[in-house]
């Protein structure tokens, strides 16, 4: 039988989920997850995965553990005495490793943020390597609440195939 944590469905909210599961605990949420505790982006029904960065590899089989020697190279925050990536760290990491992003989370959050911000990137602080993918979600991003993911199938399917 395999050890996993009580589910998003236990919980009126992820944040508080994400509270009961890793308050206090020496892990780093990040991530989709990171953009759910910092409320960029609203989550999906009854989730079960949890990514986080931690020191060693865990007990829980839907935790995703990213295992690093250290959180010092991070930008953390702590909110509700769960660790955090910062909105910035968040954003770099899922774009350097951008095969594996859930590409509607990333485009939701970063039109919340640009829609929060006068209609502005600016604050945003982009890792010169993640330019080529950020430059690809930003329209994507600003029409987000206009016309949702749908109306950018061409434009997904053309990236894939020019650069994956």
């Amino acid at each position: 039988m395999a050890n996993v944590t009580k589910t998003s469905g236990d919980y009126i909210s992820n944040r508080a989920w994400f509270r009961d599961v890793l308050g206090g605990k020496d892990l780093v949420l990040c991530h989709t997850s990171a953009l759910e505790h910092l409320q960029l982006f609203v989550g999906y029904m009854n989730e079960k995965s949890i990514d986080v960065y931690a020191k060693k590899q865990g007990e829980y089989d839907n935790i995703n553990y990213r295992v690093v020697n250290s959180f010092d190279g991070l930008d953390i925050v702590n909110i509700g005495n769960v660790l955090c990536t910062t909105f910035n760290q968040t954003i770099n990491d899922i774009l350097s490793d951008f095969d594996n992003a859930d590409e509607q989370a990333l485009a939701e959050s970063l039109s919340r943020y640009y829609h929060a911000n006068g209609k502005s990137f600016s604050g945003l602080a982009i890792s010169p390597e993640n330019m080529k993918h950020f430059e690809y979600m930003k329209d994507w991003a600003i029409d987000y609440y206009n016309e949702g993911m749908g109306g950018h199938d061409t434009k997904r399917a053309t990236h894939v195939q020019n650069h994956r």
